[in-house]
């Protein structure tokens, strides 16, 4: 009988074993991927300007809503502080520059974009700012130059850009008010194939390349320009919406670090406010979509704004700022859609483009190229560690 027990117990046992054997193990569904993204910068915004609108306005603004935050490190290759032109490029690059410099390598050699790998694999690609179209943080998604003043080398490369569908801003001169008294707007429309304006009314939002550049210089400020930005957002949702691939859509809130840099806390709430508004659109949108990525961050930090009580009573905050320049201080990206998770924790500006193609089902592309599209860059005499330019 005893033997029998044994026996009936082996028997269970590699019944078991060829029962497990044949169940199929469930398999872990993959994470939905990003068809669209939509990546949003504020200009010299970290922390304490976000904190600074909330107090002031009183309002729970749309940086509340995201799921995922992180924080930033800004720093360039040349300096603990950096400008627009070295972030932006970090941003959108994924490789660290000196100061002044768009869309290369500390030795000159271009770098790919997000903007660009994005395009390459079939997305539609628009950038809307409230700046120069041909500024720092726009340029460095398009451009490759040794030094950001380059405005209408930039412009030229604009024109001549085969990964850009649409672009929105200011910037106007840099076209038509050009040194060389070359009229470019009349050979991005007769020879390049853009429609340019100079509003955002009556936009043929089906034209696959078009140019807004709604003023001579950068946009009015928020006070004056009114909606301007988020109706921006709006015109390039539209035009994007039917992307049959998805898109990227880049949008800066440019004249938040203009503000800071003159230390005026009323302009600095008008911007911030604009630009949570443009964020609104964005969130709104992927709310509605469910395949979209949102993801907003800064370059850097501007102002050196703190909000203490002067009186150390802890009850009167007031805005305190330290320079008129950048800092060094980290700021924080928030995100929102597939792939939003990976966007916690501290990283450098460098990480966000590879977390942004992860989140597509995409390779992390980060070549340097020697030769991009036969483009030639253009040395410039210029001192590379003089005081960045706002």
């Amino acid at each position: 009988m005893k033997k029998l027990t044994t026996l009936s117990l082996i028997v269970l046992v590699m019944l078991g074993m060829l029962s497990s054997c044949g169940t199929k193990k469930e398999e872990t569904p993959e994470p939905p991927k990003a068809m669209n993204v939509i990546y949003m910068i504020g200009d010299g915004m970290a922390l304490p300007q976000v904190y600074a609108a909330m107090l002031a306005s009183g309002e729970k603004m749309t940086f509340s809503q995201f799921p995922y935050i992180g924080v930033v490190d800004t720093h360039s290759a040349s300096n603990d502080i950096t400008d627009s032109a070295a972030a932006g490029t970090a941003l959108a690059s994924d490789h660290k520059t000196k100061n002044a410099m768009i869309g290369v390598n500390p030795d000159s050699i271009p770098v790919k974009t997000v903007l660009e790998v994005m395009k390459e694999q079939g997305k539609e690609t628009g950038i809307v700012v409230s700046s120069y179209v041909t500024h720092a943080t726009p340029a460095s998604f398009y451009a490759k130059v040794p030094h950001r003043k380059q405005y209408e080398d930039i412009a030229v490369q604009m024109a001549e850009n085969p990964y850009l569908n649409f672009i929105i801003g200011g910037g106007m001169k840099h076209f038509n008010q050009r040194k060389d008294s070359i009229n470019l707007v009349e050979r991005m429309e007769n020879e390049l194939g853009w429609k340019v304006y100079d509003t955002l009314a009556d936009i043929d939002v089906t034209c696959k390349k078009y140019a807004v550049m709604a003023n001579a210089d950068h946009m009015p400020h928020a006070a004056d320009r009114g909606d301007f930005l988020p109706r921006a957002v709006k015109t390039a949702l539209k035009t994007l919406d039917n992307a049959e691939n998805g898109f990227f859509l880049m949008v800066e809130g440019s004249q938040i670090d203009f503000a800071c840099h003159g230390n005026d806390s009323t302009w600095m709430m008008d911007e911030m406010l604009d630009f949570d508004y443009a964020i609104k659109v964005a969130l709104d949108y992927a709310k509605e979509k469910g395949n979209t990525l949102v993801v907003v961050t800064a370059d850097h930090e501007t102002g050196g704004l703190t909000l203490p009580d002067p009186q150390g009573k802890y009850t009167n905050v007031v805005f305190n700022y330290s320079t008129r320049s950048h800092t060094c201080l980290p700021v924080m990206v928030y995100a929102y859609g597939p792939g939003a998770e990976q966007f916690t924790g501290w990283m450098q500006n460098t990480a966000i483009k590879g977390k942004i193609l992860n989140a597509c089902g995409l390779e992390n592309i980060s070549d340097t190229l020697k030769e991009y599209d036969g483009l030639k860059i253009k040395a410039v005499k210029v001192n590379l560690d003089s005081k960045p330019e706002k």
